[in-house]
């Protein structure tokens, strides 16, 4: 008896890995806000997202298996799509998450297994079941609530972090589809992972600026130092490590469903504890209805969101 009773707790204990991946990406608009605040760019905020998170990916690959790091010529061709979607991606998220409410860019992130159903459909012919309709109208409809234009009108909507948002969910619908080709073609996560940001650490050193980097370390060496290997570390590699490790202890649907309504939530608590981002009770239901409809879409068809 006691070695059931022990894996029963060990599942429950896996269960932690996707909530906490999604609280971790949920926390990226506290570190954009204050890097955008700091004077540092777009594309300079994502050399350093990128090239600091190169170190973890790679230590997650060294212990998972070394084998991981052969590649074949075949493969670059998605990893390169792979990169620009993860570089158009987060350039869209940045925007949204310094223009509009952390929990609605959220939102509008999530909603990318949506995308992916509605791209399937008209590239490959795949049915769209009368379920699957319902739930994206409903996440649809929590998403016009959720942006409060039911209430104070569209002239208070800032339609560029709308639009943004909407764009990083395009993204991360083709990164999902790209990287699940490539896991069919026999990679791991962590493979598309690595190579994808080398490549795009490559890409972005001519536009990012080095000065506005010194000038922002100036500050407090020791402590901005800290911060930059936080952001990108917590915000982005670990989160990615730590969904990829729960696929191994549970079914990709459960992580999926786990991990979409982590990442919400999460930044609905931040934007509330940090930047007073209150919402009224008609965004606030539009946000709970929005996150009810991607789970029971995560239910529905778990593949399609597959890391």
């Amino acid at each position: 008896m006691p070695i059931p009773i022990w894996n029963d707790t060990m599942k429950k204990i896996y269960l932690i890995l996707p909530i906490l991946a999604g609280f971790m990406f949920g926390s990226s608009g506290v570190f954009v806000r204050t890097l955008i605040q700091n004077g540092i760019n777009q594309t300079t905020l994502l050399f350093l997202r990128f090239s600091i998170a190169i170190i973890p990916i790679l230590i997650a690959l060294l212990l998972t298996d070394k084998t991981l790091f052969k590649i074949e010529l075949d493969d670059l061709p998605l990893f390169l799509v792979c990169a620009v979607c993860i570089i158009g991606l987060n350039l869209c998220y940045n925007e949204s998450m310094n223009t509009i409410p952390l929990s609605l860019a959220a939102v509008l992130l999530s909603l990318a297994p949506i995308y992916v159903l509605i791209i399937a459909y008209f590239l490959f012919g795949e049915k769209i079941t009368t379920k699957k309709i319902i739930c994206m109208v409903l996440a649809i409809f929590g998403c016009i609530l959720m942006t409060g234009i039911l209430e104070s009108g569209i002239s208070s909507v800032p339609l560029f972090g709308i639009l943004a948002g909407i764009g990083a969910g395009l993204f991360w619908a083709f990164y999902l589809m790209a990287s699940k080709k490539s896991i069919e073609n026999g990679n791991h996560t962590f493979t598309i992972l690595f190579y994808s940001i080398i490549f795009i650490t490559i890409a972005l050193i001519p536009f990012t600026d080095f000065g506005q980097i010194a000038n922002f370390i100036s500050i407090n060496p020791t402590l901005i130092i800290l911060f930059l290997i936080l952001h990108s570390t917590f915000s982005f590699a670990l989160p990615y490590i730590l969904s990829t490790l729960s696929l191994n202890y549970m079914d990709s649907g459960i992580s999926s469903i786990l991990l979409s309504g982590a990442e919400p939530l999460a930044a609905l608590i931040f934007g509330l504890a940090i930047y007073a981002e209150i919402p009224t009770i008609l965004m606030f239901f539009g946000f709970i209805l929005t996150i009810v409809a991607m789970m029971m879409l995560s239910r529905i068809e778990p593949e399609n969101i597959e890391m």
